[in-house]
């Protein structure tokens, strides 16, 4: 369960800091919530992405 978990949350932080800057660009979401989304996205991915990377390998 844990090496399927880790890659998702992983893939959610990426898409968290992506998507609100596209969608700030696009004018549909205001800047202070595009702020906080991708300060999420920034936790989750330094969080699960050397977890994912160290699961890959061993």
């Amino acid at each position: 369960m844990k090496h399927i978990l880790i890659p998702i949350v992983a893939i959610a932080g990426l898409g968290l800091t992506l998507v609100p800057a596209l969608l700030v660009f696009s004018n549909q979401m205001e800047a202070s919530l595009q702020k906080q989304l991708m300060a999420l996205g920034m936790v989750l991915w330094f969080v699960a992405g050397p977890l994912w990377m160290r699961t890959r390998r061993g």
